[in-house]
């Protein structure tokens, strides 16, 4: 089975996959390495790693690069395309062709818009028609940012359902912590549902046990090494203890010069 294959199957496990968001070749590798079994991209990550903004469609570049690299790993990965980096369905559907040719498993396609705001669901149904036109095998993570954005809370369902008809093969709603909520979209679909993990959310277990599929951490990861570095250089600045568990020089070579 190839790396798509494995990857939809994942999602039809008797526990949900647990999918950690990766923004460069070394945590992809490492994470890899740990034993997950697909790794995500953190749009965030990958545009902040950049020194670019996340969700305004402008980090295409440097999302094809990212992917580029991951694509070396054995396990199956998935991109995180923002909007998909045009209004055009052509364009979009052009850049997951691409995507799928180096050997990417998935994307995750995100009908929230600069601004604050959401993209008319028929004209969304048209990107992701598009892109199952030209790359069928990739896994279409269509999300939903109702919730996300706080913005047509009511549209949720209606847009789960126009996103599966257009030819999605997941349903992503980030935001919703109620697991009422969570149950509702659930019980919508045929298709496997993501959530993103929430520390002051449902536990893993709980997901699962309300049907969810897969869960995300999003840019928690990306967030939480922030945090790690900036505590590493204060301990080094006031002559502290550095954290353990930091792998070394020879860890990182290791992982970063072979295939994982």
């Amino acid at each position: 089975m190839n790396r798509t294959g494995v990857f939809r199957e994942l999602h039809h496990r008797d526990e949900p996959l647990i999918l950690p968001n990766a923004w460069d070749f070394g945590s992809a590798a490492m994470l890899a390495a740990d034993g997950f079994p697909a790794i995500g991209t953190t749009s965030l990550g990958v545009a902040a790693a950049a020194g670019l903004p996340d969700g305004t469609g402008v980090a295409r570049d440097e999302t094809l690069a990212v992917a580029t690299r991951l694509a070396r790993l054995t396990v199956p990965v998935t991109v995180d395309i923002e909007g998909g980096f045009s209004e055009d369905p052509g364009a979009v559907g052009e850049f997951a062709a691409e995507l799928a040719e180096i050997g990417i498993a998935g994307v995750n396609l995100e009908d929230g818009r600069t601004e604050n705001t959401l993209a008319e669901p028929n004209h969304q149904a048209e990107l992701i028609g598009a892109i199952k036109a030209r790359a069928p095998e990739l896994f279409v993570n269509a999300r939903v940012d109702t919730y996300w954005l706080g913005l047509h809370h009511d549209s949720t369902l209606a847009r789960v359902e126009r996103y599966a008809n257009a030819g999605a093969d997941g349903i992503f709603v980030p935001g919703i912590t109620a697991p009422e909520g969570i149950a509702r979209v659930v019980a919508a679909t045929a298709l496997p549902v993501n959530m993103l993990y929430a520390q002051a959310g449902p536990s893993v277990a709980a997901l699962a046990a309300l049907g969810v599929r897969r869960i995300s951490t999003g840019s928690l990861l990306y967030r939480t090494a922030l945090a790690a570095i900036v505590d590493a250089a204060r301990a080094v600045r006031g002559d502290g203890a550095v954290a353990a568990g930091v792998p070394s020089y020879a860890d990182v070579q290791a992982i970063t010069a072979s295939k994982s």
